[in-house]
């Protein structure tokens, strides 16, 4: 895939203006930016930090499937 072009296949897209940083990006899709939401835009978009911190505008960024949440369950000993 291009990051110039959008994605064929049909997948999801973020295409960037100018000024937007990956970070901000995950943030704005996937409500966090922690849980590895931009390390996970990263790895479906190649070559994307080799732009640096701040992206050019017109990039159509592929949008891969919101990072697994962690269900915890508490178990308590005493009521």
């Amino acid at each position: 895939m291009s990051l110039t072009q959008a994605p064929a296949d049909g997948a999801a897209a973020w295409r960037t203006s100018d000024g937007d940083v990956a970070d901000a990006v995950a943030r704005a899709v996937y409500g966090a930016e922690g849980g590895g939401a931009a390390e996970r835009l990263l790895e479906a978009n190649p070559g994307l930090a080799d732009l640096g911190p701040v992206l050019p505008a017109g990039l159509f960024l592929r949008l891969p499937a919101p990072p697994a949440t962690t269900v915890r369950r508490v178990t308590r000993l005493w009521s």
